[in-house]
């Protein structure tokens, strides 16, 4: 990646970038710039390549073609962060972001040998001390951690999550603690790759409000419109279909109207030019009998060639996963029972006593703030974790079907074809290739390892792996995140249909609607009561 001129306006400059993913070309002849206060919503459908572009502007990955050039610091949030060391207070991991977490840590280091009875040691862990409060405060000091805890609250974290050690946090709290990281490190170019996942509605409020101020770059990718429609005021959309970067001057609103005219202008110049080649192709056959005509006829095939050559493509509506949930394999009355679970990371209780029983068929929403454990039990009632106390008790035919959130269930060094021939029991390989076509896998796609899929794709195809596995109790966390809203839809009427039982965590108020629950389970206590409207509104909130 290069480096412009820091006196130039544009923060992020594309020229000619072409994208692929293997061999499927994503987008080519892409050029663009982003300047400060420029605030970009880039969309298209799952698998158009939105997080790739991400990824080759913050420099993580290459282009196939092109050249990206950039004249200010850039702060990027990947779609699944799972980076840093698990040991790290997530309150250091924050402050590293400007290099704090350092100067923390010698002084740390310090204070324990001050406390030496060796007075050489003591004496030189004060100057220690000294010289790395000193760098500390230069750096911005407790201001910027104050700065940095301000921040943290603001996507829902609390001093007490702060300090704990990542590795005992849940995943929805490090994706917050990588958000507050990103926020704070004051880069003045931010690339979000769905920003809003597991944040709670007044973190996203908070949010819209903070990016729709923000001075410098913008590059979001969200499926969430409010957001959209609060910040951006450029949209760059991805065709998957016509493998080109359609570019839009214009706020959110302005967008849908300008495509939608656009799509029709492209209509309109298409009808025409195919009447006018109809009559220049009708002539020329004509013609083309006489010989003395011959040579007139060549040129009208060649001009009817040229007016079709020139032509924009027309948008073709985006192809959606078509997903339904399997027939569910015959059970006993009570397929999932657990009781007395338990679960603490250190110090930490994240809840107690927790008894659950699953009947057949029967639909189960857990609620709980983020940090309460909703994960945790699922990964339990899967088998994937074991309670510190309490036992699992499986029923009569139980059969799991388990969608990790942050996709553990994924192999990500094998291909989507043979991470689904790992599920799909007894079916042959061309019944699986016509399950993953369903999934819009087809061709060489099928082939690509798991780990270099977009967070949409590792959905989609973490779902067809539920599809074939005849599960007869579903146990979702998150499904409906980085998802479009075509695909949303579709799991959305397959949860409706869905025969058997469901345990169900989720932030999406319409995915529980959809489900409609007959029983709601709250951690961290771990109390049962039946669903009632009320808990619809501490969905968003959880």
């Amino acid at each position: 990646m290069q480096q412009l001129d820091r006196h130039l306006l544009a923060v992020i400059q594309a020229t000619d970038i072409e994208l692929r993913a293997g061999a499927e070309l994503l987008v080519a002849g892409a050029t663009f710039r982003v300047d400060n206060g420029d605030r970009v919503g880039l969309v298209g459908r799952n698998g158009a390549g939105k997080t790739t572009l991400t990824k080759v502007l913050a420099g993580q990955i290459q282009p196939a073609k092109g050249v990206i050039a950039t004249s200010a610091s850039v702060g990027y949030l990947p779609q699944d962060p799972r980076t840093g060391d698990l040991d790290v207070l997530a309150m250091d991991r924050i402050l590293s972001a400007r290099g704090l977490d350092e100067f923390i840590r010698r002084m740390r280091q310090a204070e324990v040998d001050m406390s030496s009875s060796d007075s050489k040691i003591s004496e030189k862990a004060m100057r220690k001390y000294s010289n790395a409060e000193e760098s500390f405060q230069s750096a911005g000091g407790y201001a910027a951690e104050s700065e940095a805890a301000t921040l943290a609250a603001s996507v829902g974290l609390t001093t007490t999550v702060l300090q704990q050690t990542l590795g005992t946090l849940s995943g929805g709290q490090r994706r917050r603690i990588e958000l507050a990281r990103i926020l704070f490190s004051g880069s003045e170019t931010l690339l979000l790759d769905e920003p809003t996942n597991h944040l709670d509605a007044d973190s996203i409020v908070w949010l819209r409000g903070f990016l729709a101020n923000h001075q410098g770059g913008l590059v979001v990718i969200s499926h969430d419109v409010e957001l959209l429609e609060a910040t951006v005021n450029r949209v760059f959309y991805l065709d998957a279909n016509r493998q080109v970067l359609d570019i839009y001057n214009v706020g959110w609103k302005e967008y849908l109207n300008s495509r939608e005219a656009d799509e029709r202008r492209r209509k309109r110049e298409r009808s025409n030019t195919e009447r006018q080649v109809q009559v220049l192709q009708a002539q020329a056959d004509r013609m083309r009998a006489k010989a003395s005509k011959a040579k007139a006829a060549q040129s009208m095939y060649k001009r009817a060639e040229k007016l079709m050559g020139g032509l924009e493509q027309v948008r073709q509506g985006d192809r959606v996963a078509k997903l339904r949930f399997p027939t569910p394999s015959p059970c006993g009355k009570t397929p999932l029972m657990a009781t007395g679970l338990s679960r603490v990371y250190g110090s930490q209780e994240i809840f107690t006593d927790v008894d659950l029983a699953i009947d057949r068929g029967s639909k189960v929403v857990v609620l709980g703030l983020n940090g309460a454990g909703k994960t945790t039990l699922l990964r339990i009632l899967a088998g994937v974790d074991t309670p510190d106390t309490g036992e699992i008790q499986p029923g009569h035919g139980l059969k799991i079907g388990y969608y990790a959130q942050e996709h553990e269930t994924l192999d990500p060094n094998r291909s989507v074809l043979e991470n689904m021939l790992t599920a799909s029991g007894d079916m042959n390989d061309a019944q699986v290739r016509s399950v993953l076509g369903s999934f819009l896998f087809s061709g060489d796609s099928v082939q690509k390892a798991a780990g270099v899929l977009s967070g949409g794709e590792k959905t989609r195809l973490s779902l067809a792996m539920l599809v074939v596995s005849s599960a007869n109790v579903l146990l979702l966390d998150e499904p409906t995140n980085n998802l479009d809203p075509a695909s949303r839809a579709e799991i959305l009427d397959a949860l409706h249909d869905y025969e058997g039982s469901v345990v169900l965590v989720t932030h999406d108020e319409g995915a529980v609607s959809a489900l409609e629950p007959e029983r709601v389970l709250l951690l961290p206590d771990g109390v049962e009561d039946l669903w009632n409207q009320d808990y619809l509104d501490l969905i968003s909130l959880a």
